[in-house]
């Protein structure tokens, strides 16, 4: 069982070879319900980015993972991330987060437009996103307007969410 102190962790980018791996962290942190959210129904029609999306392994072994998709919002290039998936044992010591910023600042490099995501806004947040400039996102389904977040838009973003 991992602990919440643990060895060093290094962030790869994600391979085919991480498969098998990927998938059972994803059935771990989520379980079947994770494929009935929005958040599937937009990753059915992106394009996976594999050079945006990475691992965080722990003596060869994968204990978490960030994923980005190519989508347009309306007539706006941007990417939706997700999912993001960590071990049970690693939550508390901000591998979620170094995740999120290290996909991020790959995506910045690239000089890719704004990321969009659905998640808990008040954990979110204080990795630079926000709603203030979603509301007139429209996902392919239900949800929270106040789930919807963004970073990197230098203007409201409007219209459906779309490959």
């Amino acid at each position: 069982m991992l602990q919440a102190a643990q060895s060093e962790v290094t962030l790869r980018p994600e391979t085919p070879r991480d498969a098998s791996a990927v998938e059972a962290l994803l059935d771990h942190a989520f379980g079947p319900g994770r494929f009935v959210k929005v958040s599937e129904r937009v990753r059915e029609f992106a394009r996976y980015r594999p050079d945006l999306s990475f691992c965080a392994v722990d003596a060869g072994q994968i204990v978490g993972v960030v994923r980005l998709w190519d989508i347009r919002i309306g007539a706006t290039p941007a990417l939706f991330l997700g999912p993001l998936a960590v071990h049970s044992g690693r939550r508390l010591d901000g591998l979620g987060g170094r995740l999120v910023q290290h996909a991020g600042k790959a995506a910045d490099a690239l000089g890719e437009g704004p990321i969009l995501l659905v998640g808990d806004s008040q954990y979110f947040e204080r990795l630079g996103y926000s709603a203030a400039a979603t509301r007139g996102v429209r996902l392919p389904g239900p949800v929270d307007p106040r789930r919807v977040l963004a970073r990197g838009a230098s203007s409201p973003l409007e219209g459906p969410v779309r490959a």
